[in-house]
């Protein structure tokens, strides 16, 4: 029986942080950053039978036609990643009132839809990157126990070789996103690697007052390669969400339009309209999958 203290239910019997119940949770999950964001996929629901809002955390669950989507905003960052894929998966594996592991688990589909930078010159502002693989210069996924394919950990070991990253700063992992999901986005979508950092500046090798540890690897990304795979850009969910996602069962993948080309050093015109095109054909896409 898990404790009070591990899982927080509070007393409309919501989980903590997300406030949500199990049935306030539709099987297919939208994960977007920012709140504000919340309402502009949601508005595209036919129905809206749940809100919820706790902090950063905030959820509308509805309808499109007959499929039900749960859209979900996580606030910035791969730590907020940690609360909000526990969470999604102690609402539909957890039995709230044994407080016991159910003997059927359930795999949802999260899809990440959120704003990146581009770390290839050829990729123009604006465009929509589908993640095959999320390569995290954070720490997640290291404080859990998990096995990596052989694939996944030659990846590794060629990216830390190629870029000499230095692992005193960063002990980099990788996970692979859902084949399916990233094959059901075709036509008008890139396909690439995504870094997530755990910072916006220098993690990112961004540098204001401030001198960036990382910023002779961002020299050396633009010319990775590994058996056909690139690095495309970089934000700061993914690579949280294909390994907690990939360790509980669940199917993810990660879209994200490119607001900025750190390697031509542009930025979009109309970033709102480059959002709103990111939600529109992605829904598309999602109201024809299963």
């Amino acid at each position: 029986m898990i404790p009070a203290s591990e899982l927080i239910i509070n007393q409309r019997g919501a989980i903590y942080h997300l406030d949500m119940r199990p049935d306030e949770l539709a099987d297919t999950v939208i994960l977007v950053g920012d709140p504000d964001r919340v309402e502009k996929v949601s508005r595209h629901f036919n129905q809206i039978q749940h809100k919820t809002r706790h902090r950063e955390f905030v959820s509308h669950t509805g309808t499109i036609g007959h499929k039900q989507l749960t859209v979900l905003s996580t606030g910035i960052g791969p730590d907020n990643i940690d609360i909000a894929i526990n969470e999604l998966d102690a609402l539909v594996n957890i039995d709230f009132e044994s407080r016991l592991i159910k003997n059927n688990l359930r795999s949802l589909r999260l899809i990440r839809l959120g704003t990146s930078g581009a770390l290839r010159g050829d990729i123009p502002v604006d465009s929509l990157v589908v993640s095959t693989h999320g390569l995290g210069f954070d720490n997640v996924l290291n404080f859990y126990e998990h096995d990596q394919s052989v694939t996944e950990q030659q990846m590794i070991e060629a990216f830390v070789q190629h870029t000499q990253i230095n692992t005193a700063i960063t002990n980099p992992y990788i996970f692979e996103s859902s084949p399916a999901l990233v094959n059901a986005f075709g036509n008008g979508f890139l396909k690439g690697i995504t870094i997530t950092a755990p910072g916006f500046y220098g993690p990112q090798g961004r540098e204001l007052r401030l001198r960036s540890r990382t910023r002779p690897v961002m020299d050396r990304i633009e010319t990775f390669s590994h058996q056909g795979h690139r690095i495309a850009n970089f934000e700061m969910e993914s690579s949280a969400i294909f390994g907690l996602g990939k360790l509980l069962g669940h199917q993810c993948v990660s879209v994200n339009v490119v607001v900025a080309n750190r390697i031509i050093q542009a930025y979009s015109k109309d970033g709102n309209a480059a959002v709103d095109k990111l939600i529109e054909q992605s829904l598309e896409v999602l109201l024809q999958t299963d």
